[in-house]
């Protein structure tokens, strides 16, 4: 049933000669009753053209062009000049393990991880009291080796004097029995005093080499005995940087117990892999150049030390020139050893690079590749 009925029409035949009043209704139509006005639906809004969608693929295809054409920009500036090569690799140096020689208790410290150390310095010390006894033991046994070289030297000069008198016995009774007033049994007597006192001399000078010898042991067993002591004392054998720090105050190690580990900063290189006929090339003490990823424009002096005779990432065996051309060899390029000096609390292991090698030795480096550090 509908929400409301329309009221019901009355059949009217207007007259068209009656008069209609004025503010009346015209004669023969019906009055006007106050009916809701059903509303028209909105008209839907005319859908704009996506041109903002259009704008911002237009702008992000400009970007893109845009860093393809700098890229492009930066890999023409930085395109190398034919007769230098480069690979990629990282900054190492030479790792000095700092071990102790005998088993013993570490008693002191002196240095920590990140310190500077210089050549002979004192890192460690380990307790050597035991030694320390020994060195005291030896040196009692070289005393009493030393008394008795000096006994043996008094017996030797009493049994000088023993011979020369028996030397003027036999000669007094040489005399007398030539004079007729001694017998032959007499000289004989003297002749073997005397011969007895010889040999006693030889003997105690015997007894005198080998006491000097069992000195001479003596004094070898207190060398060794601070020998051992001063290993207990572990000093930097170079110029570098404690790395780690593996031991503690108080600790009992063995032999070759690892106290520390310090790197070599004298002797820094970065080691890159170069195919076969950039590798030919390249020989021992050709130029080169270090580029850190952390500092772009600061190039470093190096010098290829090492040429590997191998090649690494392929078979031993190959036969096709495609094979032999993906072998790569391994070259070291060593820093330069007087930079390293001036600037070892700067040296730091592991940062990636670049390394430039110059093939020929008459060509000159790049703006980019020039290094302050040669002027």
């Amino acid at each position: 049933m509908p929400l409301f009925s329309p009221p019901e029409r009355t059949a009217i035949t207007p007259n068209p000669e009656a008069p209609i009043a004025k503010g009346s209704e015209p004669a023969g139509l019906p009055v006007k009753q106050n009916l809701p006005v059903p509303v028209p639906p909105a008209a839907k809004p005319k859908q704009k053209r996506p041109i903002l969608k259009y704008l911002g693929v237009g702008l992000l295809l400009l970007l893109v062009a845009a860093g393809g054409g700098y890229k492009w920009w930066k890999q023409a500036q930085s395109a190398l000049p034919a007769g230098i090569v480069s690979g990629n690799g990282r900054i190492e140096a030479d790792e000095i393990d700092i071990d102790t020689k005998f088993a013993g208790r570490i008693a002191e410290l002196f240095v920590d991880e990140g310190d500077m150390v210089t050549k002979g310095q004192v890192l460690a010390r380990m307790d050597t009291r035991d030694l320390e006894a020994m060195r005291h033991r030896d040196q009692a046994q070289l005393a009493m080796a030393e008394r008795v070289v000096e006994e043996n030297a008094a017996n030797i000069a009493q049994q000088k004097t023993q011979i020369k008198l028996a030397e003027k016995e036999l000669d007094r009774s040489n005399t007398l029995l030539r004079q007729g007033f001694a017998t032959h049994e007499l000289v004989d007597q003297r002749q073997q005093t005397l011969d007895g006192a010889n040999a006693g001399l030889r003997s105690l000078e015997a007894r005198w080499v080998q006491a000097q010898r069992a000195v001479d042991a003596a004094e070898h067993a207190v060398e060794l005995d601070e020998v051992n002591i001063a290993d207990n004392t572990l000093v930097a054998p170079r110029a570098g940087r404690i790395q780690y720090r593996i031991a503690n105050n108080g600790e009992v190690l063995p032999a070759g117990g690892k106290v520390f580990v310090m790197l070599d900063t004298s002797y820094v290189y970065m080691d890159i892999y170069l195919p076969t006929l950039e590798a030919g090339k390249v020989k021992l003490g050709s130029e080169a150049r270090i580029v850190l990823d952390a500092f772009p424009k600061l190039p470093l002096p190096a010098t290829v030390t090492f040429l590997a005779t191998e090649a690494q990432f392929t078979p031993k065996d190959v036969e096709t020139k495609t094979e032999r051309d993906r072998l790569m060899f391994r070259v070291r390029a060593h820093i330069d050893r007087d930079l390293l000096a001036a600037h070892a609390a700067s040296v730091r292991t592991g940062l990636p690079g670049v390394t430039y090698i110059k093939l020929d030795p008459n060509l000159a480096w790049p703006q980019n590749l020039q290094s302050e550090f040669t002027k």
